[in-house]
């Protein structure tokens, strides 16, 4: 028997400026209480073939593509819309992915002040024009590449979408966007807001939500999709890519990460700890940028054991709607499952210094509850440390000097992020330059700017977003060259 209240919210899709219903209506879970929030319209590969058709349509006939101020105007108008809504965002947000209010509102401010930048980057120009010989006239038009294609995940569903999304339309494409399941009323809202932006033209930007993979797999093998931004796991990263490749389609992916947290025995413990502590428990160990990895040298290993067990030990489970909650559920039962196995395996072959877990009993055991884990290895190539493990769980990790740090860290497939403590202040430089990530942060963890390009290096991506960068994912650069000799 369903448990959805009779005035339950319904989402559905919006497509060539119209909402669009599915075959299939699917019910939205609370990850907290097990209970139904509300119903969705679950999309597939008709809901993809409709938004492709209408984006292409749009880039074809409409101004989008040549109207720079048409771009910049729709994207100042875009995040003024969200700031006004923001407070609903960030609360359906908390409710439906799991996140505590404060990393809720979080993802949402940032996104407001990433669509203002893109609106202010729809006005630049970087192109470059030159008399290379005489009267011989050469110049480069950065133009838009087509339809975009974004599929974005459900652990930051907000700022994820619109990471790609904003340099896109800025740039003058036009989006098709696939949101997953789990966050389908918070998609919902987003799509209103985007699609109600005054200036936005018919058929730019459409959205569907979709629980399975179908109509993703449309949108990265249709020659109708001009590229891909994708971000989500590495697996299907790869997948994408080998899908994409009869059609030589570009392609933006932000992938898996294990991001090592090292830790010099000159380190600042007590400016080290709190940060370390998040670094695994922020949106409850579901990000990219999870500090997974705990890498700290042999001299402070003790202290940092010891000090780091009991921060997380003490970290305060519960649900957004409980001011005291410093770390949410994860997004629902399978997956803490999954995390809870992955500790009680790597027990096999580690110390499990903080064994965390399922909630099994009490008040939150209706919902997807774990506490953190840290769990001690030596061996790199043991599976919690060479696998993501997406939930509040790290490794713990001791090294000798600097070249052991650099080549444990560097010990992984991934590549996406690292961050390096000491109060030298030539080492962060010096280790960071020998480290295969595509973000280095020094006594610092998660600092990420709108200015400023993120991306990964080996199997966590390829491509960047943020900076300007980003527009160039949705560009192609057309050389023109200009023969005007001097007259006799």
């Amino acid at each position: 028997m369903s448990t959805e209240p009779q005035d339950t919210p319904y989402a559905r899709n919006h497509i060539d400026g119209v909402w669009t219903d599915s075959d299939t209506i699917r019910e939205s879970i609370d990850p907290a209480t097990g209970l139904t929030l509300g119903r969705y319209a679950d999309g597939g590969p008709k809901e993809a073939r409709a938004a492709i058709d209408a984006a292409r349509r749009a880039f074809r006939t409409g101004d989008w593509a040549r109207d720079r101020d048409l771009r910049a105007k729709a994207l100042f108008e875009m995040s003024d819309r969200m700031a006004a809504r923001r407070d609903e965002l960030v609360a359906l947000l908390s409710q439906e992915n799991g996140k505590i209010p404060s990393e809720a509102a979080l993802e949402v401010d940032l996104t407001i002040s990433k669509i203002r930048y893109y609106g202010a980057l729809a006005l630049t120009e970087s192109g470059r024009a030159s008399e290379v010989k005489p009267g011989l006239y050469s110049m480069t038009l950065r133009q838009p590449v087509g339809v975009a294609g974004v599929i974005a995940p459900w652990n930051s569903p907000v700022i994820l979408s619109v990471r790609s999304f904003a340099p896109a339309l800025a740039a003058g494409a036009t989006v098709v966007l696939k949101l997953p399941a789990q966050t389908a009323l918070t998609n919902s809202l987003l799509f209103e807001i985007i699609a109600g932006t005054p200036s936005l033209p018919r058929g730019v930007f459409n959205a569907f939500t979709e629980s399975g993979s179908q109509g993703a797999r449309l949108i990265v093998a249709d020659p109708g999709v001009d590229v891909i931004s994708y971000t989500g796991s590495t697996r299907v990263g790869r997948s994408i890519m080998a899908d994409a490749s009869a059609s030589l389609k570009g392609m933006s992916l932000e992938l898996g990460g294990k991001t090592p947290m090292i830790v010099f025995d000159d380190a600042d413990l007590d400016a080290a700890v709190p940060v370390l502590a998040k670094a695994v428990t922020t949106f409850t160990g579901q990000f990219c940028m999870t500090g997974s990895r705990i890498l700290v040298q042999r001299g402070i290993a003790d202290e940092l054991r010891s000090r780091l067990s009991a921060a997380l030990e003490a970290v305060r489970v519960g649900p957004g709607t409980d001011p005291a909650s410093e770390m949410g559920p994860l997004v629902d039962h399978a997956n803490a499952d999954r995390v809870d196995q992955v500790v009680a395996d790597a027990a096999a072959y580690a110390k499990v210094l903080v064994r965390g877990g399922r909630i099994t009993e009490g008040p939150l055991a209706a919902g997807a509850f774990v506490r953190p884990s840290l769990v001690e290895v030596e061996d790199v190539e043991r599976p919690i440390v060479q696998q993501e493990v997406f939930g509040p769980v790290a490794t713990f990790e001791v090294f000798d000097d600097e070249a052991d740090a650099i080549s444990r860290a560097n010990a992984t497939e991934f590549g996406l992020a690292a961050s390096v403590w000491s109060r030298d202040v030539d080492r962060p430089l010096r280790v960071g330059r020998e480290l295969e990530a595509g973000t280095v942060w020094a006594n610092t963890w998660a600092v990420i700017v709108d200015q400023m390009e993120e991306g990964g290096f080996k199997q966590s991506g390829v491509g960047r977003l943020n900076g300007e960068r980003a527009l160039e994912e949705f560009q192609e650069i057309k050389h023109f060259v200009h023969a005007a000799p001097r007259l006799p």
